[in-house]
């Protein structure tokens, strides 16, 4: 045995602990670590027992923005005297009494944790009056003293000094300012889901918001304002034994952060990763760079196919479905952002119908013309002749006829948008949303006339919707063509990156990938998608093994068509009419038409609008006409 140098000193011994229960206190002090956060976190507890409660009325009054004192009172039921000793004793409910009750919870509150957690960090008080009480009692939560006091039938919940057991808690609280916003975010939570409940927040005595019972409309309005609700569309889809209800904000209202996004489960306001995905990727079509959607989204399912007891906050859940629901999410956003109605050109269309006598109301096109094939087949035929094999060049349209020469050093004839030398019917401007073409600005935009005034047309933002939903639309119909690489392009892989190559190799093929492992550190990209020839095939395979990493199995679908898709907004956008083209009339109305009959028409592929409506209104304003 070699013995130690003399300056080598030997490890001190770790003296060894004993197995010790840790006291109730301590127990309720590191659950409460995992409870109470900050003053907002017992503001969200405690107005989940009022609701809990059936309170009609619910009223929050803060002061130092809840550091000093929290106190919450409701209208309920209240709890007997009785019970209250009960009421701060760790994990002692009313909610829950057996596994299958858990299993199915519908209540807000139930593991029976809040009260105990906040009143080991705190001094707490309960205050109570049941309908058949002669007076309400007082519950001291730290001596267990019980007295009489007086109060109307409902529960007043008094929080004093939070964190004082706890000062190194206490040091991580922000500003007075900062807490009170985040206890009135989490009141403000609460009154989205609950519009039959009203809601009162007072700071320092001062009443800082207040929302009355109303319906669920008008509490939107009243609580993210009236702008919200005009510039937002009403969600309704249902999809088996689950609804997805609410409201989802057009793209044109999108917002520079993420602070108009509140999605529920069963009335429960829940921050979870699978419905913020499925909500992203319903406007990752529409919206432009980093700009965030405003949405108010309530999903009811089945308690038992969902678990809420997945942290002590209760703000994340599991599904039994996870695949389900992210359909079911994804799909009712997606049909509210591409249906006429939910856009700018189909608030036209009901401006111009209410207009309009009914018995002067000229008919909108139909929606098969004359040959039978469908209206986009008639007005519009896609060059697609440099996409390979990703679609099927059509046969030219009855109606299609060449277009005129385009203007010198612009690029080639924009043949895919057809015009028509008889037309189904004359074109006014009170027939089309978005009216008849006037005239080309600039080799840019597009001049037409409706019934409201001016419309002014982004000629390559609305051509590159138009091509890329076509685009979108043969893709579907086949995997994206593969180009072998003459050299396999190898790179050093970790071990999940290996796993998910195996895993998930009809995915990559799907994508036109093609990547195999050389060794347990090792992959190799064999193909790459035929539609990026200059792609650098590794950054490519990370990129797409990364995604599909985050990704669960059930959802891989959907990451599949948006790689795809990104893909297709590029060759889109290339093939879309360039600026400086030179349109004749016909072309224009064509272009407008086409608009009209294509979803999501209202912004291109990168979020950017396409059109613009200048009123009368707005047109005499500038000519001081009228004064």
């Amino acid at each position: 045995m070699t013995a130690l140098a003399p300056d080598t000193a030997a490890p001190e011994t770790v003296a060894r602990r004993p197995i010790r229960e840790l006291p109730d206190e301590l127990v309720s002090q590191i659950a409460a670590g995992e409870v109470v956060e900050r003053p907002a976190s017992v503001v969200r507890e405690l107005v989940d027992n009022a609701l809990d409660a059936g309170a009609t009325q619910i009223t929050v009054k803060l002061v130092a923005g809840g550091i000093r004192a929290i106190v919450v009172e409701d209208d309920g039921g209240g709890i007997p005297a009785d019970e209250l000793p009960l009421a701060v004793k760790r994990h002692a409910t009313s909610k829950i009494r057996s596994l299958a009750e858990l299993e199915g919870v519908a209540t807000m509150g139930f593991r029976g944790e809040a009260l105990a957690a906040i009143a080991s960090v705190s001094e707490l008080a309960i205050v109570s009056r049941t309908a058949d009480a002669p007076h309400a009692q007082r519950l001291d939560a730290r001596s267990g003293e019980l007295q009489p006091a007086a109060r109307a039938v409902g529960t007043s919940i008094e929080v004093r000094e939070l964190f004082f057991s706890t000062p190194a808690r206490r040091k991580f609280l922000k500003s007075e300012a900062t807490e009170l916003a985040h206890a009135t975010e989490a009141v403000r939570r609460h009154a989205l889901a609950r519009p039959d409940v009203g809601f009162a927040i007072w700071h320092e005595g001062k009443l800082v918001e207040q929302w009355r019972r109303a319906t669920h409309e008008q509490r939107m309005a009243d609580v993210l304002g009236p702008e919200f609700v005009a510039d937002s569309r009403a969600v309704e889809h249902a999809a088996g034994p689950m609804r997805v209800l609410g409201r989802a904000g057009l793209p044109e209202a999108s917002r520079a952060r993420p602070d108009h996004q509140y999605a529920y489960v069963n009335g429960r306001y829940v921050r979870d990763k699978l419905v913020a995905h499925a909500l992203r990727s319903a406007y990752e079509d529409v919206l432009h760079g980093q700009r965030q959607p405003a949405y108010v989204l309530f999903i009811d399912i089945e308690p038992t196919r969902v678990d809420v007891n997945v942290h002590p906050t209760k703000i994340e859940v599991r599904f039994r479905e996870s695949g389900e629901v992210y359909s079911a999410v994804r799909r009712a956003v997606e049909g509210v952002l591409a249906a006429t109605g939910g856009s700018p050109m189909g608030r036209a269309v009901e401006a111009i119908a209410a207009a309009q006598p009914a018995t002067e109301a000229r008919p909108f096109p139909p929606a098969q013309p004359p040959s039978g094939l469908p209206w986009g087949a008639q007005q519009q035929r896609l060059s697609l002749a440099d996409l390979g094999t990703l679609y099927a060049r059509e046969a030219p349209a009855p109606w299609s006829v060449p277009t005129a020469a385009p203007m010198a050093g612009s690029a080639a004839p924009m043949n895919d948008i057809a015009r028509s030398d008889e037309p189904p019917a004359p074109v006014e401007a009170n027939d089309w949303p978005l009216g008849r073409a006037l005239a080309q600005l600039a080799g840019v935009y597009v001049l037409a006339e409706n019934a409201q005034g001016l419309i002014v047309v982004d000629m390559h933002a609305a051509h590159e919707r138009i091509v890329y939903e076509r685009l979108k639309a043969a893709a579907r119909q086949a995997p994206l063509a593969a180009q072998p690489l003459l050299i396999p392009s190898t790179f050093a892989a970790t071990q999940e990156e290996v796993a998910v190559a195996e895993a998930r190799a009809a995915d990559l093929a799907a994508l036109g990938l093609d990547i195999s492992p050389l060794g347990p550190t090792t992959l190799a990209v064999r193909a790459r998608p035929a539609a990026l020839p200059d792609a650098d095939p590794v950054t490519l395979a990370r990129s797409v093994l990364r995604e599909l990493a985050d990704l669960a199995e059930a959802d891989a679908g959907r990451m599949i068509e948006r790689a795809q898709d990104e893909i297709l907004a590029t060759m889109a956008c290339h093939g879309a009419v360039r600026a400086n083209r030179r349109l004749t009339i016909e072309e224009m109305n064509g272009l407008l038409r086409q608009m009209e009959a294509t979803e999501r028409a209202d912004q291109c592929n990168h979020g950017r609008p396409t059109w613009r409506q200048v009123t009368m209104k707005e047109l005499d304003a500038l000519f001081l006409r009228g004064r």
